[in-house]
């Protein structure tokens, strides 16, 4: 089984034109956190605007796509005793998800607001709720210590009960072997916690995802290549993801080249780390190489950027599932 701790959020997904970011006083692609009277503003010029809905958050994605591909996976975190959180709950049902979510009354659920602009990329504005409020007493000890992988990300990092969860946790997956899985997720989140990440790769973690610009920060380092060779000193599976040149993974010092699997324009990205990173676990929970992990990490990302939204339908899915599972893929190249 697959183990994530993460903040499950209700994504508001809008599209928009570049002034529209230039009028909200928005940095194009980056995640910002939000209180709850910039939501408010967000929500009221979303009203004019074309809208979705869907069960969202970094770690969520990954662990939903995974429950797509008919992996066995649990989520954990923290929703409001509310609307949002009961369709939250509903979906994760829906969708096979293992559930472990912890109700409170001390805030709402948690949301994002998703603008796309017309070259696809995401800014997203995310406002914590109930998830900054997830604690060392919500973490199920027994479900770390009997999954096969613990996955979570850096957004986890942004209040201290929510890092002391995470610690306490860790400590629990290296005391019975679980291997941990750690995607750095945001640039912003690398650029406030750039010590603590470097030592929590260091000390706990097992496989490490990162983009290049968050790889750049870390290692202050603009090659990709360079910074995949650097964080491979610190854990055993470093991968760093360069966009449309694909990514490099280090397994025990030795970097691989992974080509890029998708389309050269892409409809939308959201998500697209959040599904490699999906693709990845699920080649290492299939005992797959490192590079066949790559491949279908690679595969699924660039399945996911030709579709709106960071999920797969049911129909989607289940094609995938064939594909993978007939292993035709393991000769495919771009």
């Amino acid at each position: 089984m697959i183990y994530g701790i993460g903040n499950p959020l209700i994504d508001i997904i809008v599209n928009v034109e570049e002034e529209d970011l230039v009028e909200l006083g928005i940095h194009k692609g980056t995640m910002a956190l939000i209180n709850s009277e910039r939501m408010e503003e967000l929500l009221l010029f979303s009203k004019s605007r074309t809208v979705s809905h869907s069960c969202g958050g970094s770690c969520p994605n990954t662990i939903i796509a995974l429950a797509s591909l008919a992996v066995p996976v649990t989520l954990a975190g923290k929703i409001g005793r509310d609307e949002s959180g009961q369709i939250y709950r509903r979906r994760l049902a829906e969708l096979g998800v293992g559930d472990e979510l912890v109700e409170c009354d001390r805030d709402h659920t948690g949301s994002t607001v998703i603008l796309i602009t017309p070259d696809s990329e995401r800014s997203m504005n995310t406002y914590l709720g109930a998830n900054r409020l997830y604690a060392k007493e919500d973490v199920n000890v027994d479900t770390v210590a009997g999954a096969r992988f613990f996955h979570f990300t850096g957004y986890m990092w942004d209040t201290d009960s929510q890092q002391e969860a995470i610690g306490h946790a860790l400590q629990v997956a290296k005391a019975h072997n679980t291997t941990v899985s750690f995607d750095v997720a945001d640039p912003f989140a690398v650029g406030r916690y750039r010590h603590a990440f470097l030592s929590l790769i260091r000390e706990h973690c097992d496989i490490v995802f990162a983009n290049r610009e968050e790889a750049r920060i870390l290692f202050d380092n603009y090659d990709p290549y360079e910074c995949c060779r650097s964080m491979g000193k610190l854990c055993k599976i470093a991968i760093v993801k360069n966009g449309k040149k694909g990514s490099f993974i280090s397994y025990n010092g030795t970097v691989v080249s992974v080509p890029v699997m998708g389309p050269v324009i892409a409809t939308d990205t959201t998500g697209a780390g959040d599904v490699y990173a999906a693709g990845f676990l699920y080649g290492q929970y299939h005992n797959y190489t490192v590079r066949e992990s790559g491949l279908v990490a690679s595969i699924l990302a660039g399945e996911i950027i030709t579709q709106r939204g960071a999920q797969f339908s049911s129909e989607k899915s289940a094609q995938l599932r064939s594909y993978l599972e007939s292993g035709s893929w393991r000769t495919r190249q771009r």
